[in-house]
């Protein structure tokens, strides 16, 4: 499961955005390219903002569904999006990676955030099974 394999690399030193990465990589949900693009969201960007495991679901929302995709679906990257990020807030509220690990540190963050890995990839694995 695709959820199983971002928590691994995340707990074994890749970043949140990087380890969706890295497990969508495996599952050939995207290129292999994406895994250098992913570092720079970790950490909400270095700023705390959007969330590293929502910005990197999207990013492989978008190949599966954005403009002059390989994969023959609709145009509709921006419904995909929505549809990841209200699934995302029903489970965490907010996607600010800020208020997600607000207060937290240590051992408790690291759980905290396997938790956030784990979810948004499950988010996609589901929302990139059910394609148009």
């Amino acid at each position: 499961m695709l959820k199983d394999k971002a928590a691994q690399y995340y707990n074994s030193g890749f970043s949140c955005s990087e380890s969706i990465i890295k497990a969508c990589i495996d599952e050939g949900l995207c290129p292999e390219e994406f895994l250098p693009l992913a570092t720079s969201f970790s950490a909400g960007m270095s700023s705390g903002c959007l969330c590293g495991a929502v910005a990197a679901s999207q990013m492989v929302s978008g190949y599966h569904f954005g403009r002059d995709n390989k994969f023959g679906n609709s145009v509709i990257a921006r419904e995909k999006a929505a549809e990841f990020v209200k699934a995302f807030k029903e489970r965490n509220k907010v996607t600010c990676c800020k208020v997600l690990s607000s207060k937290l540190e240590g051992a408790a963050k690291k759980e905290h955030c396997t938790k956030l890995v784990t979810d948004a990839a499950e988010i996609l694995e589901e929302l990139i099974k059910v394609k148009v």
